[in-house]
């Protein structure tokens, strides 16, 4: 976890009294919180968490033994806490949060926060963002699915949106090293599991919503509930909304703060598209927005929904002040985020793409977009991820089979689970014919995609997009889409 420079101290007693907890021993001075054992330092509060499995607090010595000086933790994880100082509250989570904000003089209200959520388009809208900032002189940092940035540096990002340790650690080092803007995915895991606690935004953003996650949601209801949360005058100043959906248009109407509306084709939203056109190599068009202002550019993104993140970007970046003429000549420079309909070009005369579509919707959406640039057939590969919500495999499949001239059914990070299990479910109720097949292997599912392709088709790798490693029976091997396509292209005679 990256630390600031500055040093920063609580007490346990002031804590205490902020999160409403009970202190068991000592009142202690702490300089740090981390949830991860590993991760101590010397002079941390250590958050031990029940979790699903184990309880953090089983962990306890571990993180005394590299210089924990304190614990929180809730009833059950007390007795781990023999002879250090300890915090004890009903919720670890949120207290855990809480104290990590206010130790760190909550950070993200010293940056121009923006939080995007939704079901997909999050890396794309916080992206596009990033490289609007960036592109202006601003410095801004980047918290997401697929990196974290602070400025220039790189930093792995291990899950959507960060422990809340490790997020508000992470804001304020943005914040020590003069970050103007932080902006950052917020996932509904991230939400429900509170780890957005103690963050406020000066904007949150919503892009769309659609089946995802019900593993953990279990109803589209629920799913939706930990999403609008962000929309609250605990998270947020404004939201920006995308209209296009029945959710967009229910949080527009719940929303606890003001909101302004974008839509691709809704004029009575703010912020709409009046024209649209397919050039070579991407799309012309025109903006209206607040205040009527006129925008007129050309994007090298395809696809209506990268329409629908390029216009969210573009109204949350001029409500931070970009000059929409500046912007207009930005635009044409943005590249998206890596694995979202990005190219793997060897030369050849069919196009070969990857993506990170893994919901129904996404699927369908980049097989739609690849239809408004293909002239030949489109040949796709997909597989559903093991462990997660197996609901949408057979929805997954259907909208391959219905986007698809060719539909390829293969393995994604089958997990703990049986990968042929997982593709019965993804096609037991499919009707498709030859050469559409299943091929269990990734890599031989590619090479015969790539098989196939003639000039002009397009060959679209769907699920996994940015990720390098495929997971099977719990072991990690490395595997990356755009290196297994490219060495198909290559391979082919």
């Amino acid at each position: 976890m990256i630390r600031t420079l500055a040093p920063f101290t609580a007490t346990l007693e002031d804590t205490a009294q902020l999160i409403g907890a009970s202190l068991h021993g000592d009142n202690v001075t702490f300089t740090g919180v981390t949830h991860v054992d590993s991760e101590v330092e010397a002079g941390d509060l250590f958050l031990a968490i029940p979790g699903a499995r184990v309880h953090g607090a089983t962990f306890v010595q571990a993180a005394v033994k590299r210089g924990a000086v304190a614990v929180l933790t809730d009833e059950a994880g007390l007795v781990h806490c023999s002879g250090i100082p300890a915090l004890v509250v009903k919720d670890v989570r949120t207290a855990g949060a809480l104290a990590a904000s206010s130790l760190y003089k909550y950070p993200t209200r010293d940056l121009v926060s923006i939080g995007i959520t939704g079901t997909n388009g999050k890396t794309t809208v916080s992206t596009l963002l990033y490289q609007i900032f960036e592109a202006v002189g601003r410095e801004t940092g980047l918290i997401g699915t697929v990196e974290t940035r602070i400025g220039a540096e790189v930093v792995k990002s291990s899950r959507t949106t960060p422990e809340a340790t490790e997020l508000q650690a992470l804001a304020a080092v943005m914040r020590e090293r003069h970050m103007r803007h932080l902006v950052m995915e917020v996932s509904s895991h991230a939400l429900s599991l509170k780890r957005t606690k103690g963050s406020h935004f000066s904007i949150a953003a919503f892009t769309n919503l659609s089946q995802d996650h019900l593993d953990f949601h279990h109803d589209m209801d629920s799913y939706f509930a930990a999403k609008a949360q962000l929309f609250t005058s605990e998270y947020a100043e404004q939201g920006f909304i995308n209209i296009d959906s029945p959710y967009g248009q229910r949080i527009v109407t719940e929303a606890a703060i003001p909101v302004t509306t974008v839509s691709r084709a809704n004029k009575e939203a703010t912020w709409h598209f009046t024209e649209t056109h397919n050039v070579s190599r991407g799309i012309e068009f025109s903006i209206r927005g607040a205040g009527g202002i006129l925008i007129e550019s050309r994007t090298r993104l395809f696809g209506g929904y990268n329409l629908d993140n390029l216009l969210l970007a573009i109204a949350i970046a001029v409500e931070c002040g970009i000059d929409p003429i500046e912007l207009a000549a930005i635009i044409p420079t943005l590249s998206g985020a890596p694995g979202r309909l990005e190219s793997v070009s060897l030369g050849q005369r069919y196009a070969a793409l990857v993506d990170y579509a893994h919901s129904p919707d996404a699927v369908s959406n980049v097989l739609a977009a690849a239809r408004e640039f293909t002239t030949g057939k489109i040949i796709a590969v997909l597989g559903c991820g093991g462990d997660r919500d197996s609901s949408k495999r057979p929805l997954m499949g259907s909208a391959l089979v219905q986007g698809a001239d060719i539909a390829i059914f293969t393995s994604d990070n089958p997990r703990s689970e049986s990968p042929s299990e997982i593709l019965s479910q993804m096609t037991a109720s499919l009707t498709y014919n030859a050469p559409s097949q299943i091929i269990e292997d990734r890599s031989d599912a590619i090479c015969a995609a790539v098989a196939l392709a003639s000039d002009g088709d397009t060959v679209l790798v769907l699920g996994k997009g940015h990720e390098t490693g495929q997971e099977v029976a719990g072991v990690v091997t490395p595997f990356d889409d755009r290196i297994a396509l490219a060495q198909a292209i290559e391979a082919k005679p």
